[in-house]
């Protein structure tokens, strides 16, 4: 019964809905309808600021090392672990809290990393700020970001498992983008013939 209720804990602790709490205690708003719709610390920048986006993100962050650790304290393999972090990613990106529609858990990722491999994911994120501040290109600094931090993982020795988990970690995050881009799209013409008939 363990690994199923701490799986469990961790899909439900990635699902909080980080990014909708603050952005109505903040603006008043649901941060699922404007910006780009993602509900991540990326869109709160852009549409409410840098503050409450450093809240989303130190939270969502939080939710995934919580989860490794929550696994860790359990007693559990790294390959249970590594479930525990996937479960709570899966959670963010589609939380049942807030209707299946969450963010691309980039940051819930590195919290679940972090607890695993503290150095490389550290030394990633600096490697990711340096390279936005020199490009100011946030997709090219991630792709550099969390290319090192997975070269780095290698180059350490670090368990295959460990290395995998991470690739497909981080893959997930533009496959999640497409499917919030399709998915927008399916909307977007039903919301027009909605308005299309309001103005007849």
């Amino acid at each position: 019964m363990k690994i199923p209720l701490v799986l469990v804990a961790a899909y439900l602790l990635g699902a909080l809905p980080s990014a909708l709490v603050v952005s109505r205690r903040v603006a008043g708003v649901d941060i699922r309808t404007v910006g780009d719709g993602n509900m991540g610390a990326r869109n709160v920048a852009r549409t409410l600021g840098w503050r409450p986006a450093a809240a989303v993100g130190a939270a969502d962050f939080g939710k995934g090392a919580l989860a490794i650790a929550i696994a860790q304290a359990a007693g559990l393999s790294l390959g249970w672990q590594l479930a525990a972090g996937a479960a709570a990613v899966l959670g963010h990106d589609f939380p049942v809290f807030a209707q299946f529609r969450g963010g691309q858990g980039m940051a819930t990722i590195l919290g679940t990393l972090a607890v695993l491999m503290p150095v490389e994911t550290f030394l990633g994120l600096a490697i990711f700020a340096g390279g936005y501040l020199l490009l100011r290109h946030f997709d090219a600094s991630a792709t550099l970001g969390l290319g090192s931090l997975v070269l780095l993982a290698w180059l350490r020795h670090r368990p295959g498992l460990l290395i995998g988990y991470a690739v497909l970690a981080f893959l997930s995050i533009p496959a999640k983008k497409a499917w919030d881009l399709r998915r927008r799209r399916l909307r977007e013409p039903s919301q027009v013939s909605v308005r299309g008939r309001d103005k007849r």
